[in-house]
């Protein structure tokens, strides 16, 4: 086993594009240039503010021309070939780009851009910023089709490895406040595309999911990642769990299938993690996304979303915490946000969480026949390689 690569590299249009290969990569380490012609990329986008929340909303226009829905021989995600100039000129093991159609950036500054968090802090009417920041496409596997639950545990290593290094590059950019991975699965979700893949945004506010986080902390008045992990260790409700890592089902889950993961030390990001932890959740979390599609006959739809620190306030008191939530509720129903959680944000559970749990065990158990993946990663073979 040799070690996960990082190759830098620049779109026609001046977007960055960076491969990650794998530890047991086949891949050569040259890639070729993208031979397309430069295009204007469309301007950054404009936050206004909610006046009734104190929300910034950005308008970003330019989303309404993406692509969606592509036939296999015009999927922009895959490798470019004679027929198809794609956003990826060579072929990859997981690859990470900048947005074509943002909602945050590209630019970064600007004078119309926010001056830090007091002056989004502020409310009125009217009010509206420039929606600076980066948004980011990380792509899971070459292949038009398939998902991150059937990949390799070498390829899931260098996924974590992708997320991690790029929550530390993106926090670095100025007017970066919060960076936030993420995956969309399956079209009840309303993906526009099948590529296996996920994004990165890079927002130039706190997300009002933390800013409710924030005031439930110090409402708290104590360290509650600890003792939410103490609490769910001791339930019915876990369905995994490791040396560095608990996967369980939340006591108050919203969602029909609800799935929390929390790492046993604090840690405010990715970045933050150790090889150790970062290879621990490649295999539990391959084993938990299988499970997932276990749980019926056709693959589950689902958010996994990275719930991160801040970049510059809240670490010592904010977790990272994986979340993984999915509207179905049975194989053929789902779960709409409608009158009580739309517009009163006042969700009605459906399925209690300790029966989802004691589901999703079951279906991790049978679809598991590799369960000594987490003992048989060897994460100090597995460190990154400087680009």
């Amino acid at each position: 086993m040799g070690q996960i690569t990082k190759r830098a590299y620049k779109l026609s249009d001046g977007r960055d594009l960076i491969y990650f290969d794998d530890a047991d990569t086949a891949l050569p380490p040259d890639r070729g240039p993208d031979l397309r012609e430069p295009a204007t990329r469309p301007p950054t986008a404009t936050m206004r503010q909610d006046v009734l929340t104190g929300e910034w909303i950005s308008i970003a226009a330019a989303r309404q021309n993406r692509v969606v829905l592509p036939p296999s021989h015009l999927d922009p995600l895959s490798p470019a070939s004679p027929g198809n100039p794609s956003e990826i000129p060579s072929p990859y093991d997981v690859a990470v780009f900048e947005n074509k159609s943002p909602s945050f950036g590209p630019a970064l500054s600007g004078p119309a851009a926010p001056e830090g968090l007091a002056d989004l802090a502020g409310v009125g009417l009217g009010r509206s910023r420039q929606s600076v920041g980066r948004c980011e496409v990380v792509c899971f596997s070459p292949e038009h089709t398939g998902s991150l639950a059937e990949v390799s545990l070498s390829r899931m290593r260098t996924v974590v490895e992708a997320w991690a290094d790029r929550t530390a590059a993106l926090s670095e950019l100025p007017g970066v406040e919060q960076v936030f991975p993420f995956e969309n699965r399956g079209e009840a979700i309303g993906v526009t595309l099948h590529h296996p893949h996920g994004q990165i945004y890079a927002y130039p506010y706190i997300t009002p999911r933390t800013a409710q986080l924030i005031r439930s902390i110090e409402n708290y008045g104590g360290p509650m990642f600890e003792d939410i992990l103490g609490f769910e260790q001791q339930s019915e409700r876990v369905v995994l769990q490791g040396e560095h890592w608990t996967a369980f089902v939340p006591f108050a889950a919203r969602w029909p299938l609800e799935v929390h993961m929390l790492p046993h030390r604090h840690v405010p990001d990715l970045a933050a993690t150790t090889a150790t932890e970062r290879t621990e959740f490649a295999a539990l979390y391959r084993r938990l996304l299988r499970g997932v599609d276990g749980l019926y006959g056709t693959p589950t739809p689902y958010i996994s979303a990275w719930h991160q620190a801040p970049v510059h306030t809240h670490r010592d008191d904010i977790r990272l915490m994986l979340q993984l939530t999915s509207p179905r509720r049975e194989e053929n129903k789902l779960k709409y946000l409608a009158g009580s959680e739309a517009a009163m944000g006042a969700f009605i559970a459906d399925i209690p969480p300790e029966t989802a749990a004691a589901r999703l065990r079951d279906a991790i158990d049978k679809a598991d026949p590799d369960k000594e993946d987490t003992d048989t990663a060897h994460p100090d073979k597995e460190a990154p390689a400087q680009p």
